[in-house]
């Protein structure tokens, strides 16, 4: 008999419902489990914005810490906030089947409509990718950073902050806020961060070999696995965190895995986007060859431009 799992994760409303989600799939597999909420830095300090923080491990080092020491057996997150170097201690032994990927807009209001230039119209988002999609395709949107959990940033729009957030659609349903969705984005436009929609499931390379796979067993969802295998290894070469706006989408057509993937400038003036195809069986590769064409595009110069202006914050 294997012992309970022990399920690391953050406190939040959706980092429970994503943990509760892993809890229910073991189940199903007849593996027990308990749940350890952890505070993270990224819960901790709400004043100011992620990317002055320091994006490497906002929401996930605290859960790692006690990945190492055995306290937990895995830590839960949502597949877009993982960093994407790891480092030699730990590994994702599981992604869960992906939420529908596209940004939605959320609002209270009726009529938001990010095209009609003719209307003042104010969005709240915290991420440099979603504020510099704006400014390349909407110049006239004017954005606020909005930080903390759905339910909080809710509260601050309603409290005239903002007209609108811009959000991932996954945490938004997984909240049972569909209502309260105006405008589903175009995935062209706004081609998401790596990963959204997944739940990713992160271990210490010395965790039992038996649980681990039983974990995975449980857990992982295969085209999903190969989708965000492509997306993370673009983001590995790019050296991409949450304070970078980059993105990528991977897509599969029977075994045909389909990459698309970019970088803009912070000022939203220089966008590339390109795509790559192949084999789903060489989706890291995939994921390397689309960065080298991204920095081969003038990726690499708009990439220097930005740590080097963030580096001066």
């Amino acid at each position: 008999m294997i012992r309970k799992v022990k399920i690391g994760t953050r406190g939040s409303k959706l980092a429970l419902w994503q943990a509760y989600h892993v809890e229910s799939l073991l189940k199903e597999k007849g593996v027990e489990s308990e749940i350890v909420i952890i505070d993270t830095k990224g819960d901790q300090v709400l004043d100011v914005s992620i990317a002055k923080i320091g994006s490497k491990g906002v929401f996930t080092q605290e859960l790692e810490d006690q990945l190492l020491d055995g306290r937990i057996d895995i830590a839960v997150h949502s597949a877009k906030d993982m960093q994407s170097s790891l480092g030699d201690e730990f590994e994702l032994i599981a992604f869960t089947e992906r939420e529908k990927e596209n940004d939605i807009l959320l609002s209270g209001k009726t009529g938001i409509d990010i095209r009609d230039s003719s209307k003042p119209l104010v969005l709240g988002t915290s991420s440099t990718r979603r504020v510099a999609t704006l400014k390349h395709f909407y110049p006239h949107v004017k954005t606020v950073d909005v930080r903390g959990n759905l339910q909080t940033r809710i509260r601050k729009m309603e409290e005239g902050l903002c007209d609108a957030l811009l959000l991932a659609y996954a945490g938004v349903h997984r909240m049972g806020y569909d209502s309260m969705i105006n405008a589903e984005l175009d995935l062209t436009e706004f081609t998401p961060a790596v990963g959204q929609g997944s739940v990713a499931i992160e271990a210490s390379k010395s965790l039992d070999p038996t649980l681990r796979q039983q974990i995975k067993s449980a857990c992982n969802h295969p085209e999903t696995e190969f989708r965000l295998k492509a997306e993370r290894s673009y983001l590995r070469v790019l050296e991409g965190g949450c304070s970078i706006p980059v993105f990528a989408l991977a897509t599969l057509e029977k075994n045909t895995l389909i990459l698309r993937g970019g970088i803009i400038s912070l000022d939203g003036k220089n966008r590339i986007s390109l795509e790559v195809s192949g084999e789903k069986t060489e989706a890291e590769a995939l994921g390397k060859k689309l960065a080298e064409m991204v920095f081969a595009a003038g990726g690499k110069q708009i990439l220097d431009e930005i740590k080097k202006t963030q580096s001066n914050k």
